[in-house]
């Protein structure tokens, strides 16, 4: 797990629902959970909008519409994989307002050896200018690879709570996983080499 991830890695603060509650108990079922998640929740949108006044925007969207659709909840999912998916969605909306300029492609980089830097990367990482690099590197990528990222890598969640929340399958997940890190590897690789 990487530093990134080790640092928004937190443990669940309430117990999952896998079902809604009985209805005497729906309004402070709800406030658990969302109590239990919100800082992850907005980790999620931070990472994917890049702007703490658009991620907090995010997940206020996100609460409310989770809020009003909180008796439709059917339970199939875990209530975190049902607030995820509402927040991620609500963070993309905001994305897709702004029309952001340019994403990271295999075709900006000329193929080649990328250097391996794993072994540094933790070391970097410390240091305040990589980390912004690292952020905008994440900014850059196309939404579904960095939601994806932001998911797996820094928030830490496994192929199969990821794939649930995106509604794809574990190999999509884990192929969007690889060229997010692949792209990113290189944005940082040309950054490292040309400053």
């Amino acid at each position: 797990m990487s530093a990134l991830a080790r640092s928004a890695r937190r443990p669940p603060i309430v117990r999952d629902v896998a079902t809604p509650p009985s209805p005497e108990n729906e309004r402070l079922a709800f406030e658990a959970l969302i109590a239990g998640y919100a800082d992850r929740l907005y980790s999620v949108a931070l990472r994917i909008t890049g702007s703490p006044e658009d991620a907090e925007d995010a997940v206020q969207d996100a609460v409310l519409s989770a809020f009003q659709h909180w008796a439709r909840f059917r339970g199939q999912a875990l209530g975190s994989t049902w607030l995820y998916r509402i927040t991620v969605n609500a963070a993309l909306q905001r994305v897709r307002r702004r029309h952001p300029a340019d994403y990271l492609t295999e075709t900006d980089f000329q193929r080649g050896w990328v250097a391996d830097w794993t072994e540094d990367l933790a070391r970097l990482t410390e240091q305040a200018e990589l980390y912004a690099v690292l952020e905008r590197g994440i900014t850059l990528l196309s939404e579904d690879l960095r939601v994806t990222l932001v998911l797996r890598d820094v928030e830490g969640l496994s192929s199969a709570e990821s794939a649930a929340i995106l509604e794809l399958t574990e190999a999509a997940v884990k192929s969007r996983l690889h060229r997010a890190r692949v792209l990113l590897r290189k944005y940082i690789s040309d950054y490292l080499e040309n400053r």
